[in-house]
Parts: C-alpha cells; structure tokens; sequence
C-alpha cells in the first residue's frame, strides 16, 4: 500500500541531508551475508520447522513405518534388503541378552532414514509441482488438461490438515527474470507517458545498459537467488523501508477501518477490551500455527513468513538503518491516554485475561483523572520525526528511562484510547468519514506511536481502527488479523445487552501500571520539534473516503471482467478527467507464491488503457468501439498482473539490478533515471480474505470498510479500494493539501462519473443516477439500519460461521 512512497524515496547512497553512506561492502560479501540471514531465520524458526518439516507426513507415519518394518521382521521378511543386518554390525555389542534391542534399533535408524527420504523426496516434489504457473495464465472459467492433472498431483503430495507453516519448505524460490524481458516491459510501460524523443532517449540508455552492465549484474543476482531464500525481499525491506529516514507517519504507515455504517458498542472500554482479546486469540491461534496456510484456487499455497512479526514487534530507529525488534512473547500492552502511558497485562495466572477484565482495566484507565507530565503527552511525536533525529534522541531517552521505553516498545501492541469519537454520523456524513480516515492515517502526530508493527485505535464512541507499519510486512498479512478480530470481537464474544462485554469484572486485578518518563530537559526542544513537523506533516495530508454503491463486484463479473482490472481502468479514466494527462501507476499486487516474496508492482497505464480513455473521451467513437477497447485494456491489465504475481514483473528486478550497481560503485544512467520517476497514482486493492467469517448477503455492513495510505508522491493520489460484498466498493483518496495540481474530493467525483461510465457500456438504457449509500439521509426501513448504529445483546448478527 503505502510501500509507493517508499519505493520512490529510497535512495541507498544517501542520507537525509545529502551526506554520502558508502556502502563498501564487497557484493559477493553482502550476497554471502543475505543468505547467511536467510539461514538464520531458519533456525530461529526451528521449532516451527521440526513441527512442520515432516509435511506432508506425518509423526505417527514413522511410528507406522516402524510398525511396519518390525511386522515384516518378525515375518522373517527383510524389506531392507539387508542393510538392517549391516547397521547392527556397526552399533555397539552390549552382549547376548541385548541382541533383541539391537535389531529393534536397527529397524528404528532403518525407519528413520527411509521415512527422511519419502518426505524430502516429497517435498521436492511438491515444490516442482508448485513452481508451474501455466494455470494463472489460462483465461477465467477455463482449465486446461495439464493444469488439472496439475491440480490432481497437488492435492495428493500436499497431504492433508495443514498448519500455517506447513508449506514454507515446498514453496519454490522467486525466479530473477530474463534481463532482456525485464527492459523490454519496462520501455513498453513508460512509451504512453513519455514523448517520441525522451522515448528514443530512454530507449539508447537501455541499449547501453544491456550492452555494457546488464550480464554482469545480473549474474550476481543469480546468484543470490541460489544462496538466500529471496533474491530481492531482503533487499527491499532494507533499502525501501529500514533505510528510508523519513517520517513513518503518512509516508509509511496506512490504516485499517471498522465497519462502516455499524458500531457494536458505543462503550469505548468495552469495544476495546473484546478487540484486544480478539487480537491475542489470533497470537495464539498464530503461535500453535492453528490459522490455516492462504490458497489460491483452494490448492496453491502463499508464503506464510510475514505472519511471524505481527505481534511483540517494534521497529527501532538508527541514525543510517533502523531495524526491526521481534520478542518470543509479550505479556502486556502498552496503552496511551489523554497524554499518559500504561502498561496494561494481558495474563493472569489462569491464562489470557477475559474480555470484561480487559475492559475494567481499560475503564480504570478512562477513569484517572490524574495528569500528565510536562512534555509527556507529545513524547510520542518522536515516533514520527525523520529517523535518524529520532535515533539520537532515543539514545537519550532510554538512558534516563530505558525500563519504561521498554515497555512501549516490548508491548505485544500498542492502544490509543482517543478521547474523541470518529465515524460516520447522519449530520455530516461525508466530512465525518474523511475525519475518520485522517484520524487513523495520522491522528494528532502525538498519539500514536509509529514504531509499533500495529497500533490499535479505539474511540470515544467505541469506532476502531489500526494504523500499521509498513515494513515488517504487508497489507493483507494485517487485513488477514484484522478480518478475524472483527469477526470475532462482534461474532463470537459480543456484548451484553447494555454494551459491556460479556462476563464478570475481575476486583483482583491490580491497577493498569502509570508509565512513568523520565525526560531530560535536552529532548524537550526535540519533542517540541518533532510535534511541529507532525502537525505540519498531517494537516497537510488531504483524505477522502467514499462508498460507491450503485454497483459492485456481482455487477461486474455479469459483465465476465476481472473486477480488479474493471476499477483500474475506470481509475486511469478518471485521473486522466482530473489532471487531463496520463501518468505512471503503481498497483501493488502480491508475491507470496515464492518463499519469503512480497510484492510486485503492476504498470496499469498501458497503450491499451491509453487508448481506452481516449475512446471514451472522443465522442465520435461508438459505443461498441469503446467497449472493444476497455475489453483489450482489460486483458492487457490481466497478463501484467499475472506475469507480476508469477515473478516476472519489472520494479522488483530492476531495483535489485540497481542495488546490484551500487555496491558494485557502477554508474548507469537507465537505472537512475528508473529510480527517478514519480509515481503521481499509487493504488492498492484490499482483499477480503475471510468472507467465510462474515455474513455479507444477511448482514453486508458487518464488513471491513478497507482502509488507506498516503500519496507517493507530493502532487500524486494514494489510492485504495476494497470490495464490500456484491454491491459496494468504498475507495479511499490520498493527496497533499500543497499542492495544487490534486485535490482527493475532486479526484472522487471523477472515479464515481468514471465508474458509471464505464458500466454504461455493459448495460442498456441511459446512465442512472448515482446512488452513494452513507452519504445521504437513509429511511429508518432501509434493510442496513439507521446510523450510527449501536448493536448490543440481541440486536448483532448471529456468527455466520465457527471461527
């Protein structure tokens, strides 16, 4: 989502203020220390691996195996062909009365080893058959004879009950693509954009690169690709994110929203004690790996890596790299209220504490009346300053108060109590929801804290939310934790009649623990500073949240279209309506069907789209010209995605071939003036990827709204949009307040015309009026409710499904 900022800003050689940072690190040294991190990873994961490295066997198939072996033994059968005789020759000779137990330990080494190979022989298997790729590129609806046979084959090694983990070992590594094939997408990609003559420019740079760099970076990537787990993931967590010095605020985080017209309890302690404990289900569900792998085509597993650093992750600033802090375990939160810091446990001695005790810990904490200190209610501010002053200023901060900045930053998470509501309200609804979307993007640069992996939101009027940051992983790793918090918090733990959680309170629980800072008067100009330059930074943020509703998802697969490449194009539409010229795109789609891969990026403004939105914009083209055109833009847009998603897309290998040069000290002119462009439309589809969890057809507001980022760039949109059930699609808009080329409002307005226009060309009859459900006054009948709504007890849905 928000990684478009990032994959722009990012500047490997340099620092904040110019300064040079050399990186002398020979490459074949840094290749050798990627993979030697890759190892390591490995075996910090060694419990998950002994769990999950028999996949897809099994521990009782060794004692089968066993069982067998010794029944065939005792039938005077010899299924090892002698090699048991010659494994007890070599065990030691404990005398006559142990000759019985020799064999035995034969037969159980001979088990051993043949069991070790049928399950390495399967998982070599396994990750052949998950390195074909032939079915994502065979057209919607239809299977071709070898992709079912392919299916068939998967299905029998993939075994069955798998954990989250279970298939890490038999995922196939990130391919690095041919160089060639990589330079000439990218010179298709930038010819609509570009004129005949810095087209012909760009196209002489690529020739020289290929001629004179290419084969020699690219060898080193190959490379890499042998020895690490990923060619290029490691790389761009490093020099994308942990090296980028700016502020995480806006540029880095994005946000996740509650449901969008309903509010189960309006008790903010209440909706934050059932969310917390929904939260750390989810840990313990994600620490026994009980949370099913993700499959494509309920067959093809994704990368579960990403998984791992949810919880108990704090990202810690460096004055040149920050780096990410991962704990085993934490047993509490850390919670920010009204300027003041709490740790709050989680556990009691009998296990995870029940939802009413959370909430009575939390109403303790609305209920202190007691101040805070001087210059600790913007102390949080720092998060969001650029990374290397924060850096210093950390320094001398965990000095003089290092147990109480440990625990911020060693929470499981981190909670904002806000002591304003937020969400969508009948008497200003669209300047409500665009409220609620910067609150959660930004709040009021101060109470937040930036460097936890995710910071739970609860508002006065029991609303929700989370802002994330960016780098430890990616937007559905979070949409994935967020799906099941909600569905659970509102499902299956609900709420009492009058809005409490469920239960009894707890007297014996001791008092939330008031985080005490010691600040030095050195930090306080620091943290001074830093709320400035966040206020400056989020009141320059312009955010917009709309729900489209006059059609969604169902209408558009009646029109056989893929609905991702049905909003992308309408998208290039209406930029092309708002800022009259057409522009790079950044879409981000998904990697994971590598091990360890995250994202790709998708180059939607294609000569195919181009000529699209000149159709619709010529008003002597006829409807079925237009028609014709959107279909092949369509396409075009499916084949770049699908090359994106199998590896074989553009940005990733050119940002490691760049990598590649830098540590290398060679100069290319065609990969700076790669890294050099502006990406003014970055968008972002959230998926739902747990509709079984919520009722959509019975209850279509009990769904997540989606969520947002921040625009890549100064006089660009950040656009994201999700897929409320079958009739709905809420986009949220992103652009700077600076500048006058953007305005988000506008920007919607040309999404909703573009929308209708386009499906005008799938359906007879004259264009219909937009119907913006949320943003108009609704009858008390409507089969959705009033707003706000408040469901408690009886009124909320029944669990549509068991969690």
């Amino acid at each position: 989502m928000a990684e478009a900022h990032q994959a722009v800003g990012f500047r490997p050689s340099l620092t904040s203020d110019g300064a040079e940072v050399e990186l002398s690190a020979p490459v074949l040294q840094e290749i050798y220390l990627s993979g030697l991190r890759s190892w390591k990873r490995h075996l910090a994961r060694f419990w998950n691996d002994f769990l999950t490295g028999v996949f897809p066997a099994s521990p009782l198939s060794w004692l089968f195996l066993f069982s067998a072996i010794q029944l065939a033994w005792f039938l005077q059968l010899d299924p090892s062909l002698g090699l048991m005789e010659k494994i007890k020759e070599l065990l030691p000779d404990w005398g006559g009365q142990h000759h019985r137990l020799r064999g035995v330990l034969a037969a159980a080494l001979f088990a051993s080893c043949l069991w070790g190979a049928l399950i390495f022989t399967l998982h070599v298997a396994l990750r052949l058959l998950l390195s074909y790729h032939g079915w994502l590129l065979e057209p919607h609806g239809a299977m071709s004879s070898p992709t079912k046979t392919w299916l068939a084959l998967v299905r029998i090694f993939s075994g069955r009950n798998p954990m989250l983990f279970s298939y890490q070992r038999s995922l196939p590594r990130q391919p690095v693509p041919s160089v060639q094939d990589t330079v000439r997408k990218y010179l298709e990609s930038v010819r609509p954009i570009l004129s005949d003559e810095d087209f012909d420019l760009t196209s002489v740079l690529a020739q020289d690169f290929l001629r004179l760099q290419a084969s020699l970076l690219q060898w080193y990537l190959r490379l890499k690709s042998w020895w690490a787990s990923n060619y290029v993931s490691d790389w761009w967590e490093e020099f994308v994110y942990l090296r980028s010095r700016h502020s995480l605020m806006v540029n880095s985080n994005y946000y996740m929203m509650d449901f969008l017209y309903v509010t189960p309890t309006p008790v903010q302690a209440a909706r934050a004690g059932n969310a917390v404990h929904a939260l750390l289900l989810y840990r313990h569900r994600l620490n026994r790996q009980e949370i099913l792998p993700t499959l494509l085509m309920g067959m093809r597993p994704l990368c579960s890596a990403q998984y791992e650093k949810i919880f108990n992750t704090t990202r810690i600033p460096g004055i040149q790299k920050d780096h990410i802090r991962h704990l085993r375990d934490s047993r509490h939160v850390a919670v920010f209220h009204r300027g003041r810091f709490y740790r709050v446990g989680t556990h009691s001695q009998s296990g995870l504490l029940s939802p009413r005790a959370l909430e009575q810990q939390f109403q303790r904490i609305l209920d202190d009346p007691s101040p805070a200190c001087p210059q600790e209610e913007h102390l949080a501010a720092l998060t969001a300053a650029p990374r290397d002053v924060w850096a210093q200023v950390r320094s001398s901060l965990k000095a003089q108060a290092e147990d109480t900045l440990e625990a911020v930053e060693g929470a499981a998470f981190f909670v904002s109590l806000d002591s304003e509501p937020a969400g969508l309200t009948r008497e200003d609804p669209a300047a409500t929801l665009d409220a609620y979307a910067h609150a959660l993007l930004a709040g009021r640069g101060h109470d937040r804290w930036f460097d936890k992996s995710f910071t739970l939101i609860v508002f006065s009027n029991g609303k929700l939310g989370l802002s994330v940051e960016h780098s430890w992983a990616d937007c559905p790793i979070s949409g994935h934790m967020w799906e099941f918090t909600l569905a659970t918090e509102c499902f299956q733990l609900g709420y009492s009649a009058d809005g409490h959680c469920k239960g009894h309170p707890d007297p014996s629980l001791p008092q939330p623990q008031r985080l005490h800072w010691d600040l030095p008067e050195k930090i306080h100009l620091s943290i001074s500073l830093a709320l400035r330059g966040a206020k400056t930074l989020s009141g320059n943020v312009d955010c917009h949240v709309f729900p489209f509703s006059h059609f969604g998802k169902s209408f558009i697969k009646r029109c056989h279209l893929s609905s991702d490449s049905f909003i992308q194009m309408a998208l290039q539409l209406a930029h092309f309506r708002d800022r009259g010229q057409f522009c790079l795109t950044y879409e981000s789609t998904m990697t994971r069907l590598f091990l360890e891969g995250r994202t790709e990026t998708v180059r939607c403004c294609t000569r195919e789209a181009c000529n699209f939105v000149r159709a619709m914009e010529d008003k002597e083209k006829t409807e079925p010209q237009r028609r014709a055109m959107f279909r092949l833009a369509v396409e075009k847009h499916q084949a770049l995605l699908k090359a994106a998603m199998s590896g074989q897309g553009v940005d990733r290998h050119l940002f490691a071939l760049y990598i590649v040069s830098q540590f290398l000290h060679l100069q290319s002119p065609f990969l700076d003036q790669v890294h050099s462009e502006q990406w003014q439309l970055a968008t972002s589809q959230i998926p739902v990827q747990q509709i079984h969890l919520f009722d959509v057809h019975n209850y279509p507001d009990y769904v997540s709204s989606g969520g947002g980022f921040g625009p890549a760039d100064d006089h660009g949109y950040g656009v994201s949009y999700i897929f409320m059930g079958d009739d709905t699609i809420t986009f949220h808009i992103s652009s700077k307040k600076s500048s006058t080329k953007t305005d988000s409002h506008r920007l919607g307005q040309h999404i909703e015309d573009a929308l209708l226009d386009v499906a005008c060309l799938f359906q007879e009859g004259p264009r219909p009026k937009l119907r913006c459900r949320g943003l108009q006054e609704e009858d008390s009948g409507h089969r959705h409710g009033s707003l706000p709504c408040h469901t408690g007890g009886s009124r909320a849905p029944t669990k549509p499904t068991n969690l």
